[in-house]
């Protein structure tokens, strides 16, 4: 009976957690030939070790698993760690979680499993990942003078700024659909204030890097796994086929 009730109240719990990503606008859709594209995996390693690793942990990653996308140990040791750290280390950054409640108002989240973890019912984890990071504009009501459209009030300063520029939402009064007589606002789209180092197609392809990255790091097997899966279901299919007939087979004869 516990038991019954443990898998009951989980169940709730993750109904309430995907109810919870259906909120807010909807999600750009990550490009997935990113995930098996070689080259944006590196470029994805890079951009996460130059801008997200500075607060951010993968506690559960190390430099060398990098290897599987096409790096060497040599090439890993040159361009991405840092600070001392081996080539065998895991993924952990310097930052003091007192001092990141204190600049932050909270702690950055590891970012192993990230796009595991942002699922919802607007998509993927990916899908909420790539919407993110080219969702901030220029808001100095926040302490850092960022905001996010699809994470309203986020602690998180924009990192990539100086590659995508600086934005401002634009929103505009209209007629509550369900209520004539409230208004609501309502989200027209973003206004390039600033432009950074990149266009805007270049600022998605980079974010679309990241992205591919991040979502490589949640699960390094998963290329692999599909590859797998297509042969264990080849093999399932010649099975039965060959299971089908030897059954046949045998029928016929007690008969």
């Amino acid at each position: 009976m516990k038991r019954i009730l443990a898998a009951l109240l989980a169940s709730l719990a993750l109904v309430s957690s995907v109810q919870a990503n259906t909120d807010g606008p909807a999600w750009d859709k990550f490009p997935k030939e990113r995930i098996t594209d070689v080259a944006a995996l590196q470029n994805g390693a890079k951009l996460f070790v130059n801008y997200c690793l500075n607060c951010h942990a993968a506690a559960f990653m190390r430099y060398n698993r990098l290897q599987d996308i096409g790096l060497t140990n040599d090439q890993i040791k040159k361009n991405l760690v840092f600070a001392g750290d081996k080539v065998g280390d895991l993924m952990t950054v310097a930052l003091a979680a007192k001092d990141a409640k204190d600049w932050f108002g909270a702690v950055p989240p590891d970012l192993t499993v990230i796009a595991r973890s942002r699922a919802g019912g607007n998509g993927s984890g990916a899908d909420y990942l790539y919407t993110y990071m080219r969702g901030f504009y220029r808001d100095e009501t926040r302490p850092t003078g960022w905001n996010n459209l699809v994470f309203p009030a986020v602690g998180m300063p924009h990192v990539l700024w100086q590659l995508q520029g600086e934005q401002r939402a634009i929103y505009v009064e209209e007629k509550d659909p369900h209520d004539p007589k409230k208004t609501v606002h309502t989200f027209k789209g973003f206004e390039l204030t600033k432009p950074g180092s990149m266009s805007k197609a270049d600022y998605d392809n980079a974010v679309a890097d990241l992205v591919a990255y991040l979502q490589w790091m949640g699960e390094p097997a998963q290329n692999q796994r599909v590859r797998l899966g297509v042969w264990v279901l080849l093999f399932l299919a010649l099975f039965t086929v060959l299971a089908w007939r030897m059954n046949a087979t045998f029928w016929k004869s007690v008969k």
